[in-house]
């Protein structure tokens, strides 16, 4: 399940991370910091995401 679920974190992590970045660009933080932060609240987030996809799908 751990390579099931490294499969997934990759396409999981570039998505929520994408999504944090495009709503701090539009809650209009524009600068380095906000959108740093966001891209590592979406990586963070992703692990226990594609921990639990994962076990759905096995």
């Amino acid at each position: 399940m751990a390579r099931l679920m490294m499969i997934l974190f990759s396409m999981i992590s570039t998505t929520l991370m994408g999504v944090g970045v495009i709503i701090a660009l539009v809650s209009g933080n524009d600068t380095l910091t906000p959108i740093l932060i966001a891209a590592a609240c979406g990586f963070v987030l992703a692990l226990p995401v594609s921990w639990l996809v994962a076990r759905q799908l096995a």
